[in-house]
C-alpha cells in the first residue's frame, strides 16, 4: 500500500489532508521558505484535531543546512517540544560545509527522536553527490529520506529516484517529493518503484478583508498580505485516488507494472 504525506503550514490545511485521506502530515511553518519549524501552539492544535500521523519538520531557521552549534541546540529543545505535544515524528536534514551529509551530528538527533520515525528531509537533494549521501543518510539511522533525485521536481529526477530505491536494498525508505501532482503522480509512481510520496497542494485563498492597505508590505517585497496557500480536501482525495487507482492496476496486472518500473530508465 503506498503512503501519501501532505506538506501543511496551518490547522486548516491538517484537517483537509487528513479529509482527502492522506496518511500523515509534515507540518512546518514559513513554507514560502521551505518550510521553518512550527510552533508548539500549532502542533498541539494540530495534533487535537487530527488522528492521521504527525511529522514535525526541524529547521530552526531559512537558508543552507550546514548549522553552528546554537542552531543544533535549537533543534534538540524543538524535538523535545515536538514529542511532548504529541508529534509521531520529526523531517531534520543537516549537511557540512562541503555538501556532505552531517553523519555525526544527525546520529546525535536521531537518537533523541526516538522512539518518534525520523525522516532525512530534502536536504540530501543539496548534497553534493546524491549516490555517496545515500550510504551516509542510511548510516545515520533514519526512517526514510525524502528526494526528488537531486533535481527540481521528482518527475524530472525519476530514474535517479528509482536508482536510490534499488541501492537502498531496503535499509530505509525512499519517498519521493517535489511537485508531485495528480497528473504525474502514476509516471513517478512506475519510474521510481517507491510506495511513499510528499505533496504540497496548495491553493491560493483571497483574504476576505475588504479594507486592504495595499501600499504597506510586512514581508519580502512580492509577498501579497492578502491572500494565503492552503490544501484542500479535493486536492489530497484526487491524489490519493490516483495513487488508489495505479496500486490496484499493479495487483490487477500481476506484477506486469512493475517489470515496467524496473525498465522505466
Amino acid at each position: 500500500m503506498t503512503a501519501l504525506e501532505i506538506c501543511v503550514d496551518s490547522l486548516e490545511s491538517a484537517v483537509a489532508a487528513e479529509a482527502g485521506g492522506a496518511q500523515r502530515i509534515e507540518l512546518c511553518a514559513a513554507l514560502a521558505e521551505g518550510g521553518l519549524t512550527p510552533s508548539v501552539g500549532l502542533i498541539r492544535a494540530v495534533r487535537s484535531r487530527i488522528a492521521i500521523g504527525v511529522h514535525v519538520i526541524i529547521r530552526p531557521r531559512a537558508g543552507d543546512f550546514f548549522y553552528t552549534d546554537d542552531d543544533v541546540t535549537v533543534m534538540r529543545e524543538d524535538i523535545v517540544l515536538a514529542a511532548e505535544s504529541g508529534a509521531d515524528g520529526v523531517a531534520l536534514g543537516l549537511l557540512t560545509v562541503e555538501g556532505d551529509i552531517d553523519v555525526e551530528r544527525t546520529c546525535k538527533l536521531v537518537e533523541l527522536a526516538r522512539p518518534m520515525e525520523v525522516t532525512f528531509h530534502r536536504a540530501f537533494d543539496m548534497a553534493h553527490d546524491i549516490q555517496s549521501a545515500l550510504e551516509n543518510v542510511i548510516q545515520t539511522g533514519v526512517d526514510r529520506v525524502l528526494t526528488s533525485g537531486g533535481e527540481p521536481t521528482a518527475m524530472q529526477g525519476r530514474h535517479k529516484i528509482r536508482e536510490l530505491v534499488e541501492a537502498s536494498k531496503g535499509r530505509m525508505r525512499i519517498m519521493a517529493g517535489g511537485g508531485i501532482r495528480v497528473e504525474n503522480v502514476q509516471q513517478v509512481a512506475r519510474a521510481t518503484g517507491a510506495f511513499e510520496f510528499h505533496a504540497a497542494l496548495r491553493r491560493i485563498v483571497p483574504s476576505p478583508v475588504k479594507h486592504q492597505r495595499r501600499k504597506i508590505h510586512l514581508g519580502d517585497p512580492g509577498i501579497d498580505d492578502y491572500s494565503r496557500k492552503v490544501a484542500t480536501a479535493t486536492d489530497v482525495w484526487a491524489l490519493r485516488e490516483a495513487l488508489n487507482a495505479d496500486h490496484r492496476l499493479m495487483e490487477s496486472s500481476g506484477g506486469k507494472v512493475e517489470v515496467e518500473r524496473s525498465s522505466a530508465q
